[in-house]
């Protein structure tokens, strides 16, 4: 029986969960379905999520919601996609705002049409000052895209001599990454029966604790994110150490 949000320790509650949202595409072909009707059929579960974790006192919520490989796909399918994410901009922002939620796109937005681009920010500037929970959407997003940028930005601080070479360590590197200044993963879930990470936060994701659940993801709802939660809550997380080290 899964345990409620009431019964879930403040100490056991990860501060930052990601998920990588796997399987719209195989929960529509069961159904006979196109593609994107998966997708939007996920949706649904993107709001339930976003309210399981504000119950539950999460801090940060990261979607992986179109990834840097994901232009592969069919033409058509990618243009469901872009309209899709502009339709839900149009309708959810403002439940978001009135919710106290704080939107962040993150990724490389060069690749969207300038309209979907002028959407992101305008929902990111409305959304800006709230506190309750932060909800990043990685879209056109990749680990090794991140990695990369952040390299670059470092570099061309050394450049202009706004960084040395002497100041340069992780938590350096940290601040100039996509996701500079928030808690790190304690919890990545993937749905869809898959046990990969997919280029999804690799540098941020090095203690990350990994849960993979069979649903596809319309059919993921609050009842599996306290399972997952649940699962996180009874391991031990060493970073390094020894049990009898945590323990004492």
């Amino acid at each position: 029986m899964s345990t409620s949000a009431s019964q879930i320790t403040p100490v056991a509650v990860p501060r930052h969960v990601a998920i990588i949202m796997d399987g719209n595409n195989r929960w529509a072909k069961q159904r006979h379905l196109p593609g994107l009707a998966g997708h939007k059929a996920g949706v649904s579960s993107v709001r339930q999520t976003i309210e399981g974790c504000v119950e539950l006192g999460v801090e940060v919520l990261t979607l992986f919601a179109f990834s840097s490989e994901n232009w592969k796909r069919p033409e058509n399918e990618v243009r469901g996609l872009m309209d899709l994410f502009m339709l839900s901009l149009d309708r959810e922002v403002k439940k978001l705002h009135r919710h106290g939620i704080r939107l962040r796109i993150v990724g490389d937005r060069s690749r969207f049409s300038e309209r979907l681009q002028a959407r992101m920010a305008e929902a990111e500037a409305l959304t800006a000052g709230n506190q309750r929970l932060l909800l990043n959407i990685a879209a056109n997003y990749g680990g090794r895209w991140d990695i990369v940028q952040a390299a670059r930005y470092m570099a061309e601080a050394c450049v202009e001599g706004r960084l040395s070479v002497d100041q340069m360590d992780e938590a350096c590197f940290d601040r100039y990454t996509a996701l500079a200044g928030v808690p790190e993963p304690d919890l990545c879930i993937r749905t869809g029966g898959e046990q990969r990470i997919s280029n999804f936060l690799i540098w941020q994701m090095a203690y990350t604790e990994l849960f993979f659940c069979d649903c596809y993801w319309p059919d993921f709802g609050k009842a599996e994110l306290h399972q997952a939660i649940e699962s996180y809550a009874c391991r031990q997380r060493r970073f390094g150490k020894t049990s009898d080290q945590i323990e004492a």
